[in-house]
This record gives structure tokens, C-alpha cells and sequence, in this order.
């Protein structure tokens, strides 16, 4: 049996994809991160929606 397990098949779709630096992965988890760009895109649409109805 084999033990080793290729990640790539090469010449594949999934060969050209790029894999995700340590800091790129660590944002993605971070909750405070996460929490202030949910409140970066909330204030973001706020604006759209009450220049709209103004």
C-alpha cells in the first residue's frame, strides 16, 4: 500500500491553484478580525441604503 499521498495531479484543474499563506489562513479563523469586517460591510451598505432614501 501506498503512504505517501500525492496533493497534486499534475496538469490537473486543481494543480493551478494557489494554497493559502499561514497569514492568510490565521485571518480567516481570527473572530475579532471577522467581527470588524462585519461591521465594516454593515456601515458600507448602511450608507448605500440611507443615500438611497434620501
Amino acid at each position: 500500500m501506498k503512504k505517501s499521498i500525492e496533493k497534486t495531479i499534475p496538469y490537473s484543474n486543481i494543480s493551478f491553484g494557489t494554497e493559502p499563506t499561514r497569514l492568510v489562513r490565521f485571518m480567516r479563523v481570527c473572530f475579532i478580525y471577522q467581527v470588524y469586517n462585519f461591521f465594516k460591510l454593515n456601515l458600507k451598505v448602511m450608507k448605500i441604503v440611507v443615500g438611497g432614501h434620501s
